[in-house]
């Protein structure tokens, strides 16, 4: 098989986006997509999941993102992507789980089952759905309740009467309490204090933004840019702040087979629960690349600044053929169609340079 000039893996926010200008820039490539639909990681959401709930949709290039409305996310925005990738002519193939990529001379092999593909460039969007992350802590294969995590959040009802420790201090988990805490008893535990807004303007989200930026630039595994921008209540979660659901605890030292304890400096307090909800985030879905050894010895992969762009981070500084969009600073649906962008101005440079 011919070589690819470029070959973009994942068919979310930021594969689209990178797609499209790809092939403005007449780029020939493929989008390799792991889910047998369209939708990206949107598709998996729980359905309580309104667009009313979610921080914001951003527009792919040349497309309005759908409005807000009580509709559920899972169903709006996987039908948004579906309908852009016709209207754009988009060459996504699906589904294709990749498995790994490897570098043979000037080449890139991207590896899936009995499928190669062999290509000069590669854009990774791969986002980070498919790997939940959850903290150990000893006793956790002991606890004789349900453990759930966001990946897989069942809805409030199936938490109905009972006893539901919530654990994690980002936005899943204030909107998770909104909804259990009228119909179940729950605690709330956080590593580290909540930080409440009452406002979030640009300059805010620019600063949390460059926060996650600096960290990805030193080689650091990337922070969520939603953990830097602090905590608000929205109307549907007044009920749940009456009720004391967002008196955070916290974190405690062990689990224990029907509970938690904290430890001896905190009062040995121990808490009977029914169910652990892990809200504790994802991690970069990013192994598939490890035979590339983009990583540094601090656990992250450094990209190559942009001057005076912090979304605009993409190329790797071990090897550029290699453009991460989705990944760090612009792991936001805004983030991610600027990094599209900019990936693709990098893959065209690449191959014009490599041609020179």
């Amino acid at each position: 098989m011919q070589a690819l000039d470029s070959l973009v893996i994942g068919a979310g926010q930021a594969g689209l986006a990178a797609s499209y200008f790809l092939r403005q820039r007449r780029i020939d490539h493929l989008v390799l997509d792991a889910n047998p639909e369209p939708g990206g990681a949107w598709q998996h959401r729980w359905s309580s999941l309104r667009m009313d709930d979610v921080h914001g949709v951003a527009d792919l290039p040349g497309s309005a993102a759908p409005a807000g409305s009580r509709r559920a996310a899972n169903l709006v925005v996987p039908d948004y992507f579906g309908d852009y990738e016709r209207d754009q002519g988009l060459p996504v193939v699906r589904p294709v789980r990749v498995e790994r990529v490897d570098s043979e001379g000037d080449l890139l092999v991207v590896r899936a089952g009995e499928h190669t593909w062999r290509t000069r460039t590669l854009v990774n969007a791969t986002g980070t759905w498919t790997r939940p992350f959850v903290p150990y802590y000893p006793g956790i294969a002991s606890f004789s309740g349900e453990q759930v995590h966001t990946a897989h959040y069942p809805g409030a009802e199936h938490f109905r009467g009972r006893r539901v420790l919530v654990v994690g201090g980002g936005a899943s988990a204030v909107q998770f309490l909104g909804e259990i805490a009228p119909v179940a008893d729950t605690l709330w535990v956080t590593r580290r204090p909540p930080v409440w807004r009452d406002d979030f303007d640009a300059a805010a989200g620019l600063a949390a933004v460059t926060a996650v930026e600096d960290r990805v630039r030193r080689g650091l595994p990337p922070a969520s840019v939603v953990s830097v921008t602090g905590l608000g209540l929205r109307p549907q979660e007044q009920e749940a702040a009456l009720l004391g659901a967002y008196e955070r605890l916290p974190m405690f030292e062990r689990i224990e087979p029907d509970g938690v304890r904290w430890s001896d400096a905190s009062g040995g307090r121990f808490e009977p629960v029914d169910a652990i909800l892990w809200a504790t985030g994802f991690r970069p879905a990013v192994d598939h690349l490890a035979p590339l050894g983009l990583r540094t010895p601090e656990g992250g992969i450094a990209l190559v600044p942009v001057r005076g762009n912090v979304q605009g981070a993409t190329t790797s500084v071990v090897d550029p053929r290699v453009q991460l969009v989705g990944y760090g600073p612009s792991a936001s649906t805004i983030g991610a169609s600027r990094a599209g962008r900019q990936a693709a101005l990098a893959v065209s440079r690449h191959l014009a340079a490599v041609a020179a």
